[in-house]
């Protein structure tokens, strides 16, 4: 599947994020993969996943494609997803289709730089797209000019500069859309099919949800915590 077979077939499209860490109830790679085929069997376009073990896992039930990352963490960097050239080329020979870096300009570990890596991938896999998990403009911008096949807006929200951002910014993705001439990928915080539409609207190239079909855990706790707000609010409601 060449590139730009690869960007037809996701845009417009969601993009469904099938991770889980050690110690979360839905770990393992038999159960990433069932998820990977209930979103394929749901219309999704694509996955998300991380590391070559899970990914290898959903290579073999589904041939959508995979973007891939795989989150490494290191003392000396706050740098954790597909951190180094040798944690993408992991992946690469996992199965995946497009690779998903870290997109900021933080440290890096053994000095590595994002520019680099994003040459590196293009010249050992001139057929692998790389995508920037990008917290700000800024970010994004420097990613496209480094070689970025894709700039997503993953990380805003969960980096020092904008820790203060606790939903998804609309108008991160318009400014990234209008700016940029590489695919913008909506990602993070969407919760709903709303979220996901508005993020269409306001320029995304594609949507990648994650939480809200993935962990049912949390998804359960959004019910739990609605249903108690309502009853402290109507103590006397059926007495």
């Amino acid at each position: 599947m060449d590139n730009k077979s690869i960007l037809k077939m996701i845009k417009g499209g969601l993009i469904v994020s099938c991770q889980a860490r050690i110690g979360w109830p839905m770990y393992g790679q038999d159960i990433m993969s069932a998820l990977s085929k209930a979103a394929e069997m749901g219309g999704a376009v694509g996955i998300r996943a991380t590391g070559p073990d899970n990914i290898e896992a959903i290579r073999k039930v589904t041939t959508l494609p995979i973007l891939g990352i795989h989150k490494q963490w290191f003392d000396e960097s706050e740098v954790y997803i597909t951190p180094t050239y040798e944690s993408a080329n992991s992946i690469i020979e996992a199965g995946a289709c497009i690779v998903a870096l870290d997109g900021t300009q933080r440290i890096r570990p053994g000095g590595e730089t994002l520019g680099r890596i994003i040459e590196n991938i293009h010249r050992e896999h001139p057929d692998i797209l790389v995508m920037a998990d990008c917290a700000t403009f800024e970010e994004g911008r420097i990613a496209e000019e480094l070689g970025a096949d894709i700039v997503s807006t993953t990380l805003c929200g969960y980096t020092e500069e904008t820790k203060y951002v606790d939903e998804i910014d609309y108008d991160l993705i318009r400014k990234l859309s209008a700016a940029c001439k590489i695919p913008i990928i909506a990602e993070g915080h969407i919760h709903t099919k709303f979220h996901a539409r508005k993020a269409m609207e306001s320029g995304a190239f594609a949507v990648v949800v994650g939480t809200a079909i993935t962990r049912p855990e949390i998804i359960t706790k959004w019910f739990v915590d609605e249903l108690k707000s309502w009853w402290l609010k109507n103590e006397n409601f059926g007495k």
